[in-house]
């Protein structure tokens, strides 16, 4: 999870990779009027969201269903978004948040092509931001680092109890 251009689909595909699951973008997910919405550099209202949060929720149940994980990379930008996608699933989830300096973000956003999201809306993406609190139990790495260090980080704090990574 975070704001657009910290990484989410490069490190959650280096992740997925690593763990031997499925990876999935939840741009995947948008309807077609967000996605017009956003490259007309308009940003996204809660309204406009809660679908799209509740198809990501019923793919995350269904991979549960079907007794298989996967990663899915999902701004997740509220903590009522990140609960909409907990009784989605149906299932814990654990979520990851990709912190980056606001310098990193823009120059990500400002290089990548083919992208619907322009570097424009970063400013209403780290608006929207809130970031998880301790209690979420949220795995929180800096996405500053190479992808390889990055997952490596990641999957270390898959490794603890989960009461050590809530107390993080």
């Amino acid at each position: 999870m975070g704001v657009s251009g910290s990484g989410k689909s490069t490190v959650g595909a280096a992740l997925a990779e690593r763990l031997g699951v499925e990876f999935h973008d939840a741009d995947e997910f948008h309807p077609k009027a967000n996605v017009a919405k956003m490259s007309a550099g308009i940003p996204l209202t809660d309204e406009d969201r809660w679908p799209w949060l509740d198809a990501i929720g019923s793919a995350l149940a269904a991979a549960g269903r079907q007794g298989r994980a996967i990663v899915v990379g999902c701004s997740a930008l509220k903590r009522s978004y990140r609960d909409r996608l907990r009784a989605g699933a149906g299932r814990p989830l654990v979520f990851v948040y990709l912190a980056n300096s606001r310098a990193t973000l823009a120059r990500r956003m400002q290089t990548r092509k083919g992208h619907f999201m322009p570097a424009s809306l970063l400013n209403s993406q780290l608006a929207t931001l809130e970031p998880p609190t301790p209690d979420e139990g949220v795995i929180t790495v800096s996405n500053e680092p190479p992808v390889e260090q990055v997952v490596e980080a990641v999957l270390s704090q898959l490794r603890q109890p989960d009461s050590a990574r809530a107390a993080e």
